[in-house]
This record gives C-alpha cells, structure tokens and sequence, in this order.
C-alpha cells in the first residue's frame, strides 16, 4: 500500500498514512483513525488535503524485510529447485520452478 501525507490547515499539522490507493480521506476524523491516532482539539470534520511527496523506495536488506513488506523472496538451490526463504516453519520451504511443493 501507498503512504501519503495529509496537511490540515485547522491545526497546522501534517500525518502520514499507509491507505488503499482508491481510498479518499477527506476530513481530519477520518485521517486520525487511518493514523490510529487521537484527533486532539481538533473537530473531526475539519477538511484535510493530501500533499504531494516524493515516492519512498525502500531497499530490503533481509529476508525478514521481504516478509514484512508481503513479498516472497525465493532462492535457487539446485537445478529446478528453489527455497522460500520468507515461509514460516509451518509450510514447505522447497518449490519447483512452477511453484509447487517438493517434499523434503
């Protein structure tokens, strides 16, 4: 999901917020609860505006940051057969180039 950042002119203050990019924040109510934050003194119908930023790229440098930004990260071991170095210990780390499970 994107981030976004939203101004409120009300109080001056600036949020930032993973969303949907087909969702439309419009107030400062609805921007609080996208932040799970409190929305303070000001009115919750106050209208906020999304500002224009600069994408941010992140670079993972583990697998466990592959994990946590919802990737797979798959790596070869042997011909044809590939380990899913981001899968819980529960499920089957090792794939055929299809995809598909190969018995340890």
């Amino acid at each position: 999901m994107p981030i976004y950042d939203y101004f409120c002119p009300t109080n001056n203050k600036q949020l930032e917020v993973w969303h949907s990019i087909n969702l439309e924040v419009t107030t400062w109510g609805e921007l609080c609860k996208l932040a799970k934050c409190s929305p303070g003194d000001t009115p919750e119908d106050a209208a906020v505006r999304r500002l224009l930023s600069a994408p941010r790229l992140i670079k993972p440098t583990s697998n466990n940051d592959y994990k946590n930004a919802g990737f797979t990260k798959y790596v070869k071991r042997e011909e044809g057969v590939y380990e899913d170095v981001t899968a819980d210990s529960s499920k089957n780390r090792l794939v055929n180039r299809e995809g598909k499970p190969i018995k340890e």
